[in-house]
């Protein structure tokens, strides 16, 4: 995996996302799925915290916050980012090894390093979170993103109780969650628009 230049701070968000080399898929069944989500928490906790995410037959989208710390010192920004950039690197190897000895093939699994955008901004965060948590009703995949099993869209509205994702942040910005079901389910193509620079390139 190429070395990469971005700096990740401390306590910040960033939208993680990756596809399929030759958008070829990365789930090929329901396992994968929820092996890719055991290597989350195998490889990624604590040094990021999840806020949301989507995983999609070819794609995945993280929404994180940094969270890497080192008994109770403050680490340098240089080392936060090279943590970062290591949980990542070593997380996508152990999947990549996995699903290529699972199903006999050879080489990247994803094109490429994992993309990553900052979002900094309340308005970045909410939208973002609407836009990964409708990815699968946008790819004709679910009428409705609660039948998107893949997606941490159930833990949001209470209909299931994961301990993966942590939705405090975006819940914080809404009376319920029913309310936030609203904002999500009012969500148009046109709103892409909002957040056409974090999204990943169908």
């Amino acid at each position: 995996m190429p070395k990469r230049n971005m700096i990740f701070i401390a306590n910040e968000h960033y939208h993680f996302y990756n596809r399929g080399n030759n958008r070829e898929p990365t789930f090929h069944k329901r396992a994968n799925y929820l092996f890719f989500l055991r290597k989350v928490r195998d490889y990624l906790l604590p040094a990021l915290e999840i806020v949301a995410y989507c995983l999609m037959p070819n794609h995945y989208h993280l929404l994180v916050r940094v969270n890497v710390f080192k008994a109770s010192e403050i680490l340098e920004t240089s080392e936060v980012s090279e943590a970062v950039s290591n949980a990542m690197r070593v997380f996508s190897i152990s999947y990549t090894k996995a699903m290529n000895n699972r199903y006999d093939r050879v080489g990247s699994l994803f094109q490429g390093a994992f993309q990553a955008k900052h979002i900094q901004t309340d308005n970045y965060l909410l939208h973002l979170s609407r836009y990964i948590h409708m990815n699968p009703v946008e790819a004709n995949l679910a009428n409705h993103p609660e039948d998107w099993e893949f997606s941490s869209y159930r833990d949001y509205i209470g209909i299931r109780e994961g301990t993966l994702p942590n939705p405090d942040i975006i819940l914080s910005q809404f009376s319920s969650c029913q309310e936030y079901r609203k904002f999500v389910e009012s969500y148009t193509p046109d709103d892409r628009n909002i957040i056409s620079d974090l999204l990943l390139e169908k």
